[in-house]
């Protein structure tokens, strides 16, 4: 009977949640005012699209190449200058180092501060002060890498071995010397893992960064979107699919061996 009772229980529990996600939709609808009439209206046009981008045109790969190299370089040269800031401010970001609550609070609210900024708009902020160009997408990928490779580091830094700290400090080692000697060498592979990381993840974001003038293959592929040649969208498309799949690989192995 108990038994009888505890699955009408949850059969009448599984349906209300069902309920109150159906309400939750049909009032996020209303709020948006969706037309979803409208999707369907437009399957001719949809149709045209896909049915042009199964045929991606392969002539222009070639040219394709040096964009793609462009992106490769402005994601690299980004992520470098990007961890090459992060490096210190982590350390101070964190009181194992500085042993100062408030400097480690005010480090902690400016990374959040950068974090907190989405790359498109940072992009499009740096694109008006500094022009369109590469130069801005390096800038706004350092940007990026920079505020989330020193949250990751810091934390990395807060879950270290005690112990070899506390050997240092007793023999008379300054902070610099204890975060050299004692701190660096047991996050050392975290931190080169999380470099290859932020290389993986900016290699995609750079590509969607050409929508607002910061350079690479984005550029082409909003230039093709906006003449409506979906063949070179197509192999744009999976120029960039391949690349990031690549390099994917590459970062995934260069961890595992590290960790």
């Amino acid at each position: 009977m108990k038994l009888q009772e505890t699955v009408h229980f949850k059969w009448y529990k599984h349906l209300l949640i069902l309920i109150v996600l159906v309400l939750c939709f049909q009032a996020s609808v209303g709020l948006t005012s969706a037309d979803f009439a409208m999707v369907f209206a437009n399957s001719g046009q949809m149709t045209d699209f896909l049915s042009r981008l199964i045929h991606p045109d392969f002539s222009y790969l070639s040219k394709l190449v040096t964009p793609m190299v462009k992106t490769l370089q402005m994601s690299l040269v980004g992520t470098v200058i990007g961890v090459a800031f992060a490096i210190p401010i982590s350390f101070l970001a964190t009181t194992v180092v500085t042993e100062n609550r408030w400097l480690s609070t005010i480090f902690r609210f400016l990374l959040g501060l950068v974090r907190t900024i989405p790359n498109l708009l940072l992009a499009a902020l740096f694109v008006a002060i500094f022009g369109i160009g590469e130069a801005t997408g390096v800038l706004t990928i350092a940007v990026f890498t920079f505020g989330m490779i020193s949250q990751l580091m810091f934390q990395a830094i807060e879950t270290i071995d005690y112990g070899p700290i506390e050997a240092a400090a007793a023999v008379g080692a300054t902070k610099l010397q204890i975060a050299v000697w004692s701190i660096a060498p047991q996050v050392l592979s975290q931190f080169v893992s999380y470099m290859f990381y932020a290389f993986e993840v900016n290699v995609r974001a750079s590509t969607v960064l050409g929508y607002v003038g910061a350079g690479g293959i984005g550029v082409i592929l909003n230039s093709s979107l906006a003449l409506l040649n979906y063949e070179r969208v197509s192999i744009i498309i999976l120029t960039i699919l391949v690349t990031v799949a690549l390099v994917d690989k590459l970062s995934e192995c260069v961890r595992r061996s590290l960790l």
